[in-house]
């Protein structure tokens, strides 16, 4: 029994939003009751005691859409022309990073972001692979970079046509064995969805093979959709019909499935991921970056689609993302009053919930029966901290280096700032090996 109390607790959960001196108590890896903490102390006696100091105790936070793959092209020098739109990107840097990772590059692009997520109060992650060179084991090596670094994952591997048949076939089967294996294994930290890079990268054909493995194992998608200007004149020009419409017609769309980015849909299409359930993750940095647009997402969540918050691999600092994602819709709307309540229901409602159904349990909450996934954050409220408050306390006074101690599982991964399931100097120390080597490569 672990108790982690005597701070500022926010629960996310609406019947108790927040404890001054509040305390949760953990065992096997689930929370089992939420209180004050004199009342948790005196119930639990005998319970190992996490004292906060008198910080704010949050749930861990979720990432809904990442690229642990691109952590080698931190500080890379391109080959070619400084890419001038999307497509441009793509060829010029992703495709050809991806094609020269090796297995040993794929544990050690994951493990770094990994860490990052811990030393930022990410405790799951939703990730999109991609090693064309090397995709069979693919995502039991990131897989196994997640159980050693101790973050709750959900992988998959981008199907894509664009390497060929032999490829989109591996592709296939690693999605499939992969997904076999979460079932078999009950891991509570692992899970998988079947992974699709792409409309203007993937043919009919390939799509409906997809399918059928996905209803054989009761998977839903992972699939970036409508993301650059691209994609959706290609879709209109090869099949006549825009994007999440095409998606629609070949059953890729339910609520199992995540599209990430969804910038250029029209009402139509947002009324489709509206009534298939469909989970919508928003990625502002990277929308931003890749100049591709600004996504309806305020919309989509006015209407009743179920929006998350994603980075698409641009950071690990989740409080990051909801400040980008708070400016961006206030830069594009000429208006400063929106952004206020929708990214922070992104974050904490929508992640939420896209994780729970994912991993069969609840996941960003502090209540009993939820993932013990808790990190404490060194923050003292320079004026009052109340329950109308809450969002606005985070949005203004925290970001991700402020995680003082992370708890994903049930399990102390990082205390007072120490990460305690990885050794961080030697596994930089390694990856720095190996980018030179996939730097020579690319």
């Amino acid at each position: 029994m672990l108790l982690v109390g005597n701070g500022r607790l926010i629960t996310h959960d609406e019947g108790l939003p927040l404890l001054q001196d509040g305390c949760v108590a953990i065992q096997d890896g689930v929370i089992v009751q939420v209180g004050p903490t004199p009342d948790l102390q005196q119930h639990y006696p005998d319970a190992q005691f996490l004292d906060a100091r008198g910080r704010l105790i949050m749930p861990g936070l979720i990432n809904t859409h990442m690229h642990l793959y691109s952590t080698f092209a931190r500080g890379m020098a391109l080959k070619d022309d400084a890419p001038g739109n999307f497509l441009q990107i793509l060829e010029r840097l992703w495709w050809r990073l991806d094609k020269v990772l090796t297995l040993e590059d794929v544990y050690y692009s994951a493990m770094v972001p990994l860490i990052d997520c811990i030393k930022n109060g990410t405790t799951t992650i939703f990730d999109h692979h991609s090693s064309p060179s090397a995709v069979v084991g693919s995502l039991f090596r990131i897989a196994e970079a997640a159980q050693q670094a101790g973050v709750r994952s959900c992988l998959s591997y981008e199907v894509s046509d664009r390497d060929g048949p032999e490829v989109t076939t591996q592709s296939i089967e690693e999605n499939r064995t992969f997904l076999q294996h979460c079932r078999q294994s009950a891991d509570s930290m692992i899970q998988g969805l079947f992974g699709l890079h792409a409309s203007f990268t993937l043919s009919d054909k390939t799509l409906a093979r997809c399918r059928k493995v996905s209803e054989e194992l009761d998977a839903g998608f992972h699939v970036h959709t409508a993301e650059g200007p691209e994609d959706l004149a290609q879709c209109q020009q090869q099949y006549g019909k825009r994007i999440v419409e095409r998606f629609h017609e070949l059953g890729i769309l339910n609520s199992k499935t995540i599209a990430a980015h969804c910038v250029h849909v029209d009402d139509h299409e947002i009324d489709l991921l509206g009534s298939t359930k469909t989970n919508v993750v928003h990625n502002p940095e990277s929308n931003m970056g890749n100049a591709v647009g600004c996504a309806p997402a305020l919309d989509m969540l006015s209407r009743g689609v179920r929006v998350g918050l994603g980075t698409d691999g641009y950071t690990c600092d989740m409080f990051e993302s909801l400040k980008v994602a708070n400016l961006l819709h206030k830069h594009q709307s000429h208006q400063p009053s929106v952004g206020w309540a929708e990214p922070p229901a992104m974050l904490f409602s929508g992640n939420s919930a896209i994780a729970s159904e994912c991993f069969g349990r609840t996941v960003g909450k502090l209540i009993p029966g939820a993932c013990a996934d808790v990190i404490i954050v060194d923050y003292d409220p320079p004026t009052p901290l109340c329950v109308s408050n809450i969002n606005s306390h985070i949005l203004f006074g925290i970001s991700g280096r402020a995680v003082n101690t992370t708890i994903i599982g049930g399990q102390i991964v990082m205390q007072e700032r120490k990460l305690l399931t990885v050794d961080e100097t030697e596994i930089m120390a390694k990856a720095r090996l190996s980018a030179v080597k996939v730097w020579h490569r690319f």
